[in-house]
Order: C-alpha cells, then structure tokens, then sequence
C-alpha cells in the first residue's frame, strides 16, 4: 500500500512502554469506515470489499473513550511501515471521545498496490501517549528484523457469492477487523506492549461501519487488525 505517491519504508520502530491506565468505566467502543476515492468524492465501502490496484482509500475512526492512536501496516509483499503518525498522514494522534478522525488527518490518501491478498492494518489504541524511557517520542528507527521482506501467509481474496447477487460488490467476509492472528507475526514493536487479551474484544458491522468493542472497560493498549482485501 502506498502513501499519495510516497512508497512506505520497510522500517520497525521501538517503543519503551512507561503507560499510565486510564481509569475511564464502562465498555469501550472503537468504530472504523473504510472510504475509497471515486473522482473527486469519497464514498463509504463495505470493510470487506475487495478493493482494485490503485484504489485510492482512507479511514474514519471513532471512539467514546479518549487516549492516542497508532496504525502501522503489513502489505502483501511482507514489509512493515508506519502509517499514522507521520509527517504525511499528521502528527497529531491524540483521540477524543465523540470526536471523528480521519487517517491519514492530511490530505493524503493510501493508494493499493503490491500482490493480490490482504493488507494487515494495525491499529493500536493507548489511554496515554507512549514514551520511551527518556520521554522522547515513541517511534524511534530501528533496523528491520531479517524477515521483514518475507512475505506473509496470504489468502486470495474471495466474493461471497450471497452478497454479490444482492448487492453486485465482491466483498471478502475474511476481511475487515479483527482480533491479531498470533502475537509472534506482530511487529516486533507491537509485540512487546502488553495488552488485554483479544477475547475481550467484539466484533461487528454495523451497515458499513467496523465497530470495535470491550465488555470490559480497557486497562492498557488494544492492538486490533483490519484486514483489506484487494486483487
């Protein structure tokens, strides 16, 4: 997946966790729309659709809770990038309960490319903002790990043939939001920050909208997958 014309580096970035909970009640509920360019508009999408080459598409997230977001992104081709924050996608990742976000905040877009399958979107919520232990900003540059370029264990994506006679889209159920396959293909970044476990979390559609949620209020970071489809 590419950034408005920038390829994203194949770069791991390092977090020293020093995280204070946040003591918040109630459940807590994360809602993501997948938005694909059509000329000059936007238009919301089904999460499951199976996107083109060259798709341009965007996210929306929302929540009730407040705290920072972070997003990084395994492509089909195997590498790992950052895709929020970053000076192209926007800086600012605090989140607001109530409050909706665009990613990228900026006016870019992520344009889809590389081999058929599904792209593997991280997104990583915290209740306070991640440091390392000299108070420095979390993302700091790392070599990448020996098997960064080694592709991941892919699925071709599938139509469902239901919803395409009823709606004339393919759309892949096995992709949208998800509870993380196994911690030991995580980032090695993402691997080292504690985080309740994943039954904990729900998932459901809502129209088109991916909606996140904890019966449980969250004590620590949620790290979560959306998955895109595309050919």
């Amino acid at each position: 997946m590419r950034l408005r014309g920038y390829v994203l580096s194949c770069v791991l970035w390092s977090i020293g966790v020093t995280v204070a909970p946040a003591a918040q009640p109630g459940p807590y509920r994360m809602e993501i729309v997948l938005e694909r360019r059509d000329g000059a508009a936007w238009h919301t999408v089904d999460p499951g659709l199976v996107l083109e080459q060259s798709d341009r598409v965007r996210f929306r997230f929302h929540t009730n809770f407040d705290g920072y977001l972070y997003v990084m992104n395994q492509s089909t081709s195997g590498a790992y990038a950052l895709l929020f924050p970053r000076d192209e996608t926007g800086r600012d990742n605090e989140v607001r309960a109530g409050k909706e976000y665009l990613v990228p905040a900026t006016q870019a877009w992520f344009r889809i490319g590389g081999p058929a399958g599904h792209e593997v979107v991280y997104w990583m919520v915290t209740p306070a903002e991640l440091r390392t232990e000299h108070e420095r900003p979390a993302y700091v540059p790392l070599p990448p790990p020996r098997d960064a370029a080694k592709p991941p264990a892919n699925m071709t994506p599938r139509c469902d043939d239901a919803l395409f006679r009823a709606r004339g889209a393919c759309i892949d159920t096995s992709a949208g939001p998800k509870s993380v396959m196994s911690r030991e293909l995580l980032p090695d970044n993402l691997a080292q920050v504690e985080t309740p476990a994943a039954g904990d979390l729900m998932f459901l559609r809502k129209q088109n909208t991916a909606v996140v949620t904890s019966p449980v209020p969250l004590k620590g970071p949620v790290i979560y997958e959306f998955r895109l489809a595309h050919k």
